[in-house]
């Protein structure tokens, strides 16, 4: 196991550390001499950190690619408030010398009981034609086992092993909850969208080493692959009706919600809409989640700027809590006083004038 991971910056600012980390992705950027710099994204399974080596850049630039495993020895510090790595040293590392456990985020529930879960949800499922359709997705081993593993997104939210199943789980708790309060929604239907909705990922995506996309991800997107999964599944379900396939078809293809976010068709009926918005509700608590855990050790309640969500969050848990009393000042004596009286402030001491001219026989106030 490593010695230090990311999530541990806050306990080694300013101190060198050597440890072993993952490439996320790899650039050579030009400085203002026009020599070049390696700016990096390294991970582990605790989170990301940017680094940038800027000596010896000549001998590292081909010693390594995305993805591969290195050695690295430098600084941590901070830059806009964000923790980045200073690189001193580098080596890649052999397959031999890796743990892979150490790189990729997993899920700190149950996966077990997250699949238990799901299976109760569909069991309740009233519809015989939906309950077949997911009932014969959880049934096929290859499915099921990449369901349980595959992360939900690259990036964005629930990116970790098993991030898939925990943002469906929680998905199908809210899918619930919402039904009882709109029971005019279709609860078997919008379930049903649910567990589709991003199923694709388990082969738009890979993550033996890193999160990145697959060549078939890249080139067709995860509702595109859906819809070939969904075709496939119903040929095991006989007689299921084609209205109800229609449905299921634009749940999947509807549920980014808008066309500048990837969706080739707006929701355009209840279930759909709400399908679009639970799923953008859970992502978004999720990235906000991991970003108040990412910064932590940060001091005050404002985080960094979160990309995902375009803006810096507060974190209303650091906000309310209560502030420590200041210490009671203790009052300066008077240099001039003879009496050890103390001067305080110039509000505390008008009165005093005040009461020295009305003893003489003047009103306060009057000259």
């Amino acid at each position: 196991m490593k010695d230090f991971f990311i999530c541990e910056c806050g306990q080694q600012e300013n101190k060198v550390v050597v440890s072993s980390f993952v490439v996320i992705s790899k650039q050579v950027k030009p400085k203002k001499t026009g020599e070049p710099y390696l700016a990096l994204v390294l991970g582990d399974r605790s989170g990301q950190l940017e680094a940038k080596m800027w000596d010896n850049v000549e001998d590292a630039l081909d010693a390594f690619q995305q993805d591969d495993f290195l050695k690295v020895k430098g600084l941590i510090n901070k830059y806009r408030n964000r923790f980045q790595l200073t690189i001193h040293k580098l080596r890649r590392l052999q397959e031999a010398e890796v743990d892979f456990a150490d790189y990729l985020p997993k899920t700190t529930k149950d996966i077990g009981e997250l699949w238990r879960t799901l299976a109760e949800f569909v069991a309740t499922l009233q519809n015989p034609h939906l309950k077949a359709l997911l009932e014969a997705f959880m049934a096929d081993p290859e499915i099921a086992e990449a369901y349980r593993t595959a992360p939900a997104a690259k990036t964005l939210h629930h990116a970790y092993i098993g991030g898939l199943l925990d943002h469906v789980v929680s998905l199908f708790r809210s899918c619930d909850l919402m039904c009882r309060n709109y029971p005019q929604v279709n609860r078997d239907l919008l379930l049903t969208g649910a567990f589709l909705h991003d199923i694709g990922k388990i082969h738009e995506l890979t993550y033996n080493r890193s999160f990145s996309y697959s060549t078939r991800g890249q080139l067709l997107g995860h509702m595109i692959i859906e819809l070939e999964m969904l075709q496939a599944k119903l040929m095991q379900v006989p007689e299921f009706p084609d209205e109800l396939k229609t449905l299921v078809e634009h749940l999947i293809i509807s549920h980014h919600g808008e066309y500048e976010f990837g969706s080739p068709k707006l929701p355009m009926f209840p279930e759909a809409l709400m399908l679009h918005y639970l799923d953008d509700l859970d992502s978004k608590m999720e990235s906000m989640r991991v970003h108040f855990e990412r910064e932590a050790e940060a001091e005050g309640a404002w985080t960094g700027y979160n990309s995902s969500l375009g803006r810096p969050l507060l974190n209303t848990a650091k906000f309310l809590e209560p502030k420590p009393a200041a210490a009671p000042q203790e009052p300066e004596p008077s240099a001039s006083s003879q009496d050890g009286t103390a001067v305080g402030s110039l509000d505390a001491a008008e009165p005093n004038r005040d009461a020295t001219v009305a003893t003489a026989g003047t009103p306060p106030g009057n000259p």
